[in-house]
């Protein structure tokens, strides 16, 4: 159910698209997502904006230039998603790789159960502890929010520099240098880098600084390109919207996979979760390689990625891959029980008639893994089109805290929402921090009531019957001649994902046969109908919708992705269902 609506575009730029050469269809669906020139299709890493451009980038460049000549000790401190694992390891790949083997350099990353998140004073205490002792802690993927963690860090006589992309507070940190796309005062085109992309443009400066002074010429620079597999996995499993800046990074990250001169960790990953590298695309770094680096940080030790990340060793790396594939599994099993446990609390909610007046999803079990919140969040907000909170006891404190985890819609900010409760009931959230799409926070498990009233009150003020309805955006129907395996590759190769998103299309189908896979997926044989696919197909075409077990009507009209399938040899069409429109009329 909700409403469909095809993307609007300028037929004037379609055209002048397809005089350029592009693919008609590429171009139609080009221009429905902004494209308005020949000029931006151009993905080459020319096309980067200049480092110059983000605040304090060339100035930490020089500072760090200093570092490496002196030979003076650094820790990278990492976030423990995959985001901040990618920055981690292309941050120390970098380092090594500009200033020699011998350089200096270790990583930590907190355990998120017992450290929190960013750099904390207790992340700080443990860093002081390293052999050598760092003189300069540089965090990544996170840091902004990290006042009294930075503090700390001084008190124990280290400098700190901050490379993050999350929003900061009202205040600053004393960071010896901040490069942040979000931070006042940055001019930034891109405010869409993710940790991983703001660590890899601190290296190219560096690298234009290090050739300025004589290190090296343009021929014998080390080539940082080489770590643009790592920059296109964190900045697809961040979620990170692809504007054209990240699309350059994540074209040129996925060119070296599909190459097969990736990481050896890479490759490892690509070969566990069963994918072919050579056909790489951005599905398969969000939704099979991504994961599988998570689940290190959501259930055990993100070190475990990043030790993948850093090997060059092959055999390593598989052992390693293998095991982050176990943590994976284990980690569905955990997310399917809490999913089923929160559904089953809703069901109730909807039976008490609660549910349909809130705004709002907020929840908490005590049995819940903190590992694995963020996902049941995002599950719950797909469900239901509401903001959803999913909090779960906090190790190491007696069972007195919550941390929680949030994903939002469209149109309503986490974080500010976040900010609002705090200010209208002082003391209320411990700490949070995040995005406009995703936050994380801590409160007492005695104030989630309390908590849960608060935050549903800011969402009833900010969400509105339009932002709640459930919209389909499609991108049109697609002509019979358009049902083809090589329409499907077509598509693959393309950069798609948030801000970017792939396409999804809409038509007319007479469903001549439709039965149950594994007694929850329904697969399909649909006939295109209608004006708009020109002739009839003269085959009818294969189709699946995930986790549907309800049959359709003999017509239908339907959402529906396009992708080619490989069996035995045999390249064929396939109809990945989205959505049935049910009051095509309305």
């Amino acid at each position: 159910m909700g409403l469909f609506s095809q993307r609007p575009h300028s037929e004037r730029t379609v055209n002048w698209l397809q005089q350029s050469g592009l693919h008609p269809l590429l171009a139609r669906l080009y221009a429905a997502r902004g494209l308005e020139s020949p000029n931006e299709l151009s993905l080459d890493l020319k096309q980067l904006i200049s480092p110059a451009d983000l605040k304090n980038c060339l100035s930490t460049a020089t500072l760090l230039a200093d570092i490496l000549e002196k030979n003076e000790s650094i820790l990278i401190v990492a976030d423990y998603d995959c985001d901040g694992a990618t920055a981690c390891a292309v941050g120390l790949r970098g380092l090594r790789m500009l200033g020699g083997p011998e350089t200096p350099i270790q990583f930590l990353v907190p355990n998120r159960f017992t450290m929190g998140y960013g750099l904390t004073p207790e992340v700080v205490e443990l860093a002081a502890q390293q052999q050598p002792k760092p003189k300069y802690l540089i965090t990544v993927d996170n840091g902004i929010a990290s006042e009294a963690g930075v503090e700390r860090a001084l008190e124990l006589g280290m400098e700190v520099i901050v490379t993050d992309h999350h929003l900061p507070g009202d205040r600053l940190p004393k960071a010896k240098a901040i490069v942040n796309p979000n931070q006042p005062g940055c001019a930034f085109p891109s405010k869409a880098l993710a940790g991983v992309g703001v660590m890899f443009y601190v290296l190219v400066a560096l690298r234009a600084e290090l050739r300025k002074r004589g290190k090296f010429t343009n021929e014998t620079q080390p080539k940082l390109e080489n770590l643009l597999d790592l920059v296109a996995l964190g900045t697809v499993a961040d979620v990170a919207q692809l504007d054209r800046n990240n699309r350059v990074l994540v074209s040129n990250g996925l060119k070296r996979i599909r190459a097969g001169i990736s990481q050896a960790g890479i490759q490892a990953l690509f070969q566990a979760a069963t994918r072919d590298p050579r056909k790489a695309n951005t599905f398969d770094l969000g939704f099979a390689i991504g994961p599988r680096l998570n689940a290190a940080g959501r259930l055990a030790d993100m070190t475990l990625g990043i030790r993948l990340l850093l090997t060059d060793n092959t055999d390593e790396a598989m052992t390693l891959a293998y095991e982050l594939d176990r943590i994976n599994r284990e980690r569905r099993v955990i997310e399917i029980g809490m999913q089923e446990a929160a559904l089953a609390h809703l069901a109730e909610d909807q039976l008490a008639g609660t549910m349909s007046q809130r705004n709002s999803i907020c929840l908490w079990n005590s049995e819940w893994h903190q590992g694995v919140v963020g996902i049941v969040a995002s599950r719950l907000k797909e469900r239901f089109n509401r903001p959803a909170i999913v909090f779960a006891p906090a190790d190491g404190n007696s069972g007195e805290e919550l941390r929680g985890s949030g994903r939002s819609l469209t149109g309503f900010h986490l974080r500010d929402a976040l900010d609002l409760v705090s200010k209208r009931e002082p003391g209320l959230i411990l700490k949070f921090g995040g995005h406009a799409m995703a936050a994380g926070l801590t409160i007492h498990k005695n104030d989630f009531e309390r908590f849960d009233a608060c935050f549903q009150q800011v969402a009833s003020e900010l969400l509105n019957d339009e932002l709640l309805e459930r919209r389909h955006l499609h991108d049109g129907a697609l002509e019979a001649s358009e049902f083809t395996p090589e329409i499907g590759d077509l598509l693959a190769e393309e950069i798609w994902g948030q801000g970017f998103p792939q396409p999804v299309f809409y038509g007319e189908f007479e469903v001549t046969q439709q039965s149950l896979m594994k007694e929850k997926h329904l697969r399909l044989m649909l006939r295109p109908l209608g004006t708009a696919h020109g002739k009839p197909a003269d085959k009818p075409l294969t189709a699946v919708w995930f986790n549907r077990t309800q049959s359709l009507p003999a017509k239908a009209k339907l959402a529906y992705r396009l992708v080619t399938d490989r069996y035995q040899g045999q390249a064929r069409v396939q109809l990945m269902i989205e959505a049935h429109d049910e009051n095509p009329g309305s």
